[in-house]
């Protein structure tokens, strides 16, 4: 059964521009490793510096692994690095923002 897990991430001052540019052209080979790596989903909501992501995937800590050194990846995430507060260096066993109550 499919995850949905929620992120939270934190812009640099200054980087809200670079960042939306960044995502108005994800690299196609990005996207093919993201679906291959079995995110059927991916948004991101900003609001000022804070970015709250909803990742619709098959598994996500097997997605993590398959990612961390794709080379598709790699290079984005250094892009990433450059405009995010904290860098990912994908070495964890995040889950995503625990839920705390749902209407079902």
């Amino acid at each position: 059964m499919p995850e949905t897990i929620a992120l939270h991430t934190r812009l640099k001052p200054g980087a809200e521009q670079d960042y939306a540019d960044a995502h108005a052209g994800i690299p196609a080979e990005l996207v093919a490793a993201l679906k291959e790596a079995g995110v059927g989903n991916w948004r991101i909501w900003r609001s000022g510096q804070d970015l709250f992501h909803l990742v619709e995937v098959a598994d996500y800590q097997s997605m993590r692994r398959a990612l961390a050194d794709h080379p598709a990846n790699v290079p984005w995430q250094a892009r990433m690095a450059e405009l995010l507060e904290v860098q990912d260096d994908y070495s964890g066993n995040d889950s995503g923002i625990p839920l705390v109550w749902e209407l079902a």
